[in-house]
């Protein structure tokens, strides 16, 4: 069943729209996706048939090419690098999370081992204050 447009179980990445549904929310004719699909600019899923599916997440990228063309006067050149751009950053962003997880993991490994190793200081040694002199005595041999 159908509730707000997407079907139960299925996210904004799940390819779910022909094409005909997918032009209606989109805004744009079926023949524009089409041609779209060919330069790479959106690239929707495949059904078993060989027929594209298109998900929420498709429809909203053929949004933003419609406006980058139409309001802002882009090229579909420019168009395409621009999203190639964009999924660059989201990767990098991507990875930027992964290492700062890690290297919170590393520090507090480091953090944890040393804390290993201040505890197991020896408790019968006793620090000198700088006041107190100390005085090293070698007995002659003889």
């Amino acid at each position: 069943m159908v509730f707000g447009g997407m079907p139960n179980g299925a996210d904004e990445d799940t390819p779910v729209f022909v094409i005909s549904v997918a032009a209606q929310l989109s805004g744009l004719h079926a023949q524009t996706l089409r041609s779209y699909d060919r330069l790479g600019l959106v690239s929707p899923g495949r059904a078993p048939g060989g027929g594209r599916r298109y998900s929420m997440r498709d429809i909203a990228l053929l949004r933003e090419v419609q406006k980058m063309s139409q309001e802002h006067g882009v090229n579909l050149a420019g168009i395409k690098r621009i999203i190639e751009l964009e999924n660059q950053v989201d990767a990098l962003r991507s990875r930027v999370a992964e290492l700062t997880e890690e290297l919170a993991a590393a520090y507090a490994a480091a953090h944890q081992a040393a804390a290993a190793v201040h505890a197991s200081y020896r408790k019968d040694l006793v620090p000198l204050n700088r006041e107190t002199a100390l005085v090293v005595w070698k007995p002659r041999k003889r």
